[in-house]
């Protein structure tokens, strides 16, 4: 099966946006259990010490923008990855 490497990334860039706003909503309701569950990802750093949350719209549309971006990348190297090694 070969992957198109525009329709992989696409799909990943999307797929990343989307979890990121529904993780945008979950901490906007729920701070205390995105801190818990941010803090169990990073081996229980104590994460409340480095700094609290920041909800402003600038940085939202800037992680949006930038970790759709690097999914698409990332999507796009693995389907041109893919398709090099599905090939042997």
């Amino acid at each position: 099966m070969k992957h198109e490497p525009n329709a992989t990334a696409n799909a990943a860039a999307v797929t990343v946006a989307a979890l990121y706003v529904v993780c945008r909503i979950a901490i906007a309701l729920f701070p205390d259990l995105a801190m818990s569950v941010a803090q169990s990802w990073f081996h229980g750093l104590e994460l409340s010490k480095v700094s609290g949350w920041n909800l402003s719209m600038g940085p939202f549309i800037l992680g949006l923008m930038t970790s759709a971006g690097g999914a698409w990348l990332v999507g796009y190297v693995f389907a041109t990855a893919y398709n090099y090694f599905a090939k042997k």
